[in-house]
């Protein structure tokens, strides 16, 4: 076991230029846009929509978790490098972290121990500037929108009162959550009140992670629908004339970056949003581009499977034409002991009773995957507090289930950590793999589509909408939005919309608080119970932990 931290052991690894690491994906040195030696831009043109309906995708999800996170990104990276290991061709395809966890609570999105994405600190802060692209784009639409209020010619005549569209920062600022604009006089605009979310809450974002070219992503930005005018008509960014220029911010931020496992395996990092507030998976570019590329891509959604995975395979795999061939679920004895109802201060110790009681939250999790006609594989990442007999009872319970679950030490040993994990999803992909089918048909009412997701992925018993969602209802309907996918907002630490019920619960309701329009990305966000899109930083930030020396090297991050 190693006693190093993880910006330590990704210190003292020592890089392989990237242009190695493209060779190992036949990529040559003149398609590559070098960010320094050790981050590149991969060309679109290097998409073969025949290889990617071809080669292997395997999806990286999660149980119910608890506030630290599991370690999909660990596991994912883990399994690949084990892949590697075993023979295989494979990639890893992840989202870029937000600077908002980073500083904040979670820490970064590079992976962890033997199992990280390298440069870690590039990559956990500024990367190759893809976040900074989609701020900006997304702010230039809100200025233009509040310039057009101001302005007296080429007025649109909007009615600032329904302007729905919000500013973005990369960061945890609850105090920019409800604001004032325009204070100050004439000359400062017409006071609103408006807000920021955080920049993987954007729709830019959103966009980006859905859009397949640069005129399909520019066709969706102008798509975004901002609010109504004064005579109830609706404005559309196009109406502004906005979606040239905000793809043009966008033009490098579409294409993939390609970086290296600390085992030097390919790795592509690109999109980054939020499972409890938008798709929670990289874009489509990035994952056809790994396919493209490879015979193995594995990615991960966010958070739990009633979150990223329901998404990744409602939305992103129906929409984009992929088909998922095998599910790992990522379940720890720490996160079964946490639902079968260990205080935070007993995540650490072994407790059988409480692991079985806590298996039930995994075991729905696994039910659902069924649903999509796909088997999986439960990877047990391993911590030091697990004792055998947890690890040996989840293993036992998996397999009267009929599935196999198996310890992961990628974290401790990197790939070497994992070569049985790969067995057992190579086993699936290549003797049970089946074609997936989603949940829902997008065509279907909006009504039937929520309630579909919150009864059969949740277990809910029944969906409660509250007035303003009613209204959204009323308003999505005159717009014709009806045959838009569903993106829950919801809490990630529970399978219902109140965080305090764990485990599997049942019986309950679901309130739908409001439903956002995303047009340009082509779905709607119910807000399930109390869910923010601008969180809030800890009383002790992550930042207060960091230096950097005179070197200008960095301690600290994680």
């Amino acid at each position: 076991m190693s006693h190093l931290s993880d910006i330590q052991i990704a210190q003292g690894k020592t890089l392989q230029h990237i242009r190695e690491i493209a060779s190992k994906l036949n990529v040559k040195e003149d398609d590559l846009e070098m960010y320094g030696k050790y981050k590149a831009k991969l060309p679109l043109s290097l998409i073969d929509d025949k290889k990617v309906e071809k080669n292997n995708l395997v999806l990286v999800t999660a149980l119910t978790p608890t506030p630290a996170g599991e370690g999909k990104t660990t596991v994912s990276i883990g399994l690949t490098e084990g892949l590697n290991k075993i023979g295989k061709q494979a990639t890893v395809v992840l989202r870029e972290p937000s600077l908002g966890p980073v500083f904040g609570i979670k820490g970064g999105a590079a992976g962890g121990g033997y199992s990280q994405v390298v440069p870690m600190e590039d990559i956990n802060l500024h990367f190759t500037g893809d976040f900074n692209a989609v701020e900006k784009a997304n702010n230039l639409l809100s200025a233009l929108i509040d310039n057009n209020i101001q302005s007296k010619t080429n007025n649109l005549n909007i009615d600032p009162r329904t302007v729905l569209w919000k500013r973005v920062i990369d960061m945890n600022d609850r105090s920019l959550r409800d604001i004032t604009i325009g204070l100050g006089g004439t000359a400062n605009g017409v006071p609103r009140q408006d807000g920021f979310n955080i920049t993987p809450a954007s729709e830019v974002m959103a966009i980006l992670c859905m859009a397949s070219n640069l005129e399909n992503l520019k066709k969706r930005l102008g798509d975004i629908f901002i609010g109504f005018t004064y005579d109830n008509k609706p404005v559309f960014a196009k109406d502004l004339k906005a979606e040239n220029a905000m793809a043009i911010l966008l033009k490098d931020a579409i294409k993939p970056n390609l970086v290296q496992t600390l085992e030097e395996n390919p790795a592509i990092i690109h999109g980054g949003p939020f499972a409890n507030i938008a798709q929670g998976t990289n874009t489509i570019i990035a994952t056809k581009m790994g396919l493209s590329l490879s015979n193995y891509v594995v990615t991960e959604a966010g958070f739990g499977a009633d979150l990223g995975a329901e998404k990744f395979l409602n939305i992103k795999s129906k929409f984009a034409k992929l088909n998922p061939k095998c599910v790992v679920l990522v379940a720890t004895i720490r996160a079964l002991r946490h639902h079968g109802g260990a205080k935070k201060e007993e995540y650490n110790t072994p407790d059988l009773e409480k692991v079985s009681v806590g298996f039930k939250n995994l075991e729905k999790h696994i039910e659902n995957i069924r649903k999509y006609n796909i088997e999986p594989v439960v990877a047990i990442n391993s911590f030091v507090s697990d004792s055998k007999g947890e690890v040996d009872f989840v293993i036992e319970k998996c397999a009267s289930l009929g599935v196999q679950a198996v310890l992961s030490e990628g974290w401790a040993k990197g790939g070497e950590g994992t070569k049985n994990l790969a067995e057992a999803v190579v086993d699936v992909v290549e003797n049970k793999a089946t074609q997936y089918k989603a949940l829902y048909d997008w065509k279907s009412p909006v009504k039937d589509k929520i309630e579909k997701i919150a009864k059969e992925i949740y277990g809910a018993e029944k969906v409660a909408y509250d007035n303003k969602a009613l209204l959204n209802l009323r308003r999505i309907d005159r717009l014709g939005f009806n045959d838009f996918a569903i993106c829950m907002a919801k809490t990630q630490k529970s399978f219902s919309d109140d965080e305090r019920l764990i485990g599997r619960p049942t019986g309950f309701t679901v309130t739908v608080r409001e439903i956002e329009i995303a047009a340009g990305a082509q779905f709607l966000i119910p807000i399930l119970g109390k869910m923010m899109r601008m969180p809030g930083l800890p009383s002790i930030p992550a930042s207060e932990n960091m230096t950097i020396d005179n070197n200008g090297v960095i301690s600290g991050l994680s």
